[in-house]
């Protein structure tokens, strides 16, 4: 008798995911309220694309996170709530790809828990460092300049990661 191998996404990566996502919504609701829809709409199409294993609702709810992150920083001039947004989105779709990846390629009922907990930690500090450096960068060089230099920047890594993960 053979049993079918389940290949739904894995479910550590799935929460850790949708939290990270959860995040990020929230921080755009937190800076600017005209980010609010955006980010729960980001959300809902987020929470669906990983519970079906779907790549292209994971993208579609990243991206719209994404835009309302960005949206939230411009209005309301707050880097310190734009870098927390932009980064728990960042890592929102890292981790959704990985619980999709790991259930594709190995199933959901194999033991992958130390895989997902390694990769999401990894993924997790230089997320935060990038972050962090480009805050830095921001804080040391701006000399009064806008938030908008800083959302440029920080799309400007999101583009490279993109590109880099390709």
């Amino acid at each position: 008798m053979t049993r079918e191998i389940d290949r739904s996404p894995a479910r550590l990566s799935s929460a850790l995911a949708i939290s990270a996502a959860a995040l990020a919504a929230g921080t755009s609701a937190l800076s600017a309220t005209v980010a609010l829809a955006g980010s729960l709409g980001g959300l809902a199409l987020f929470a669906v694309g990983v519970v079906v294993g779907s790549r292209r609702g994971l993208t579609l709810g990243a991206g719209v996170l994404l835009l309302s992150a960005l949206v939230g920083g411009l209005l309301s001039g707050a880097a310190y709530l734009l870098l927390p947004g932009v980064i728990a989105t960042v890592l929102a779709w890292d981790f959704g790809e990985q619980a999709v990846n790991v259930g594709e390629q190995l199933g959901r009922g194999a033991d992958t828990t130390q895989l997902e907990v390694t990769h999401a930690a990894g993924s997790t500090v230089v997320g935060v460092g990038a972050g962090a450096l480009g805050y830095g960068v921001y804080l040391v060089s701006s000399g009064g300049q806008p938030v908008t230099a800083l959302v440029f920047l920080l799309l400007a890594a999101v583009v490279l990661t993109s590109a880099l993960r390709n």
